[in-house]
């Protein structure tokens, strides 16, 4: 049993597989892990393709594994079009719709799609109440920000489709913990998650006085087996800069001890040199967050987010290194 928060039975170790360049590659490797026997399979919402049609695309290549978002943000759509999206690939599916839901940041969410993030605790909790109320067939409350009388109609409702929320700050996870099924993490470390993502869980289930049990943890795992370790901590530390240029991730990696790291990447980025910018994200940091080298480390990985209260450690590859490989070793661990 992991501290703090319950097993709930059905969730285990997962993948986080997006297209990248290559959907039909991305259709073989999540039958490959459907096949592996992996819990989940988690595509991302970036600038590709859209998630919730991959995950559509996802379902009709597998027959076991559940399918979820990691994360879908909340201003791509109503939560009448969120919710009947969902509701959806749930039951082409045959019920393994995950929805994993964020709010994306400022950029993002500005530029892409015109909206403001003002209170996002309080926009996340009438966003998802809205999606809950939605595939329940209920009339959902009413919001300020996202109102809408919309009421599930035209086939059975998906009342109990899984939301999970994306969270970094004590306050997101602590909603997470009130509203949600599960909270979904990414790029915190272990430490991180045993000191500050547990405790505050726990603070939100007992506001809604409900039990841990069948609350789900997720963190996404970077992983890299690989002999050639120096060339794929680069290509992590290459992946990271856009994350240690974000207000959200900044905040929550200097928390976790690594405010040294962010001041030594400001310092290059300060000084027009990106490479000196990467090379203050140290070894010792991606070696808390990732597993990277052969497969001692990449298991070792896997075993240090359950050691720190993760229900769900889903692994992530990183690019130019054999994915396929990496989740055949991960599968060891099932």
């Amino acid at each position: 049993m992991n501290p703090g928060v319950a097993d709930p039975g059905v969730a285990g170790v997962g993948a986080f597989i997006s297209p990248g360049r290559d959907l039909a590659k991305a259709l073989d490797r999540v039958a490959l892990a459907d096949r592996l026997g992996f819990d989940a399979a988690y595509a991302t919402h970036i600038a590709g393709r859209d998630s919730l049609t991959v995950l559509m695309a996802y379902a009709g290549a597998t027959q076991r594994i559940r399918l979820g978002t990691g994360v879908v943000p909340i201003f791509s759509r109503t939560p009448a079009t969120m919710a009947q999206t969902a509701a959806t690939i749930d039951e082409f599916s045959g019920g393994r719709m995950v929805l994993g839901l964020g709010v994306s940041h400022r950029v993002t969410v500005e530029n892409w799609h015109g909206a403001k993030i003002d209170k996002l605790v309080t926009q996340m909790r009438e966003y998802l109440g809205a999606v809950r109320a939605i595939l329940r067939g209920d009339e959902p409350p009413d919001s300020e920000r996202f109102p809408t009388k919309f009421g599930f109609m035209g086939y059975e409702a998906r009342g109990e489709l899984p939301i999970y929320v994306a969270a970094l700050s004590p306050n997101m996870i602590r909603l997470a913990g009130e509203v949600a099924d599960g909270v979904m993490l990414w790029l915190c470390c272990p430490s991180y998650i045993r000191e500050t993502v547990i405790p505050a869980l726990r603070e939100g289930l007992e506001r809604s006085g409900r039990s841990p049990d069948g609350f789900d943890v997720v963190a996404a795992v970077p992983i890299a087996l690989t002999d050639d370790p120096e060339s794929a901590r680069a290509t992590f530390r290459q992946d990271l800069i856009p994350y240690a240029s974000l207000p959200f991730y900044r905040a929550m990696l200097e928390s976790s001890g690594f405010g040294e790291e962010i001041a030594a990447f400001d310092a290059g980025m300060a000084a027009g040199d990106v490479e000196e910018a990467k090379a203050g994200l140290s070894d010792r940091m991606l070696g808390e967050l990732a597993g990277i080298g052969a497969k001692d480390e990449v298991h070792g990985a896997v075993r240090r987010y359950q050691d720190a209260g993760v229900i769900s450690p889903c692994v992530g590859g990183l690019p130019r290194t054999d994915f396929d490989a990496g989740l055949t070793t991960v599968a060891e661990l099932i």
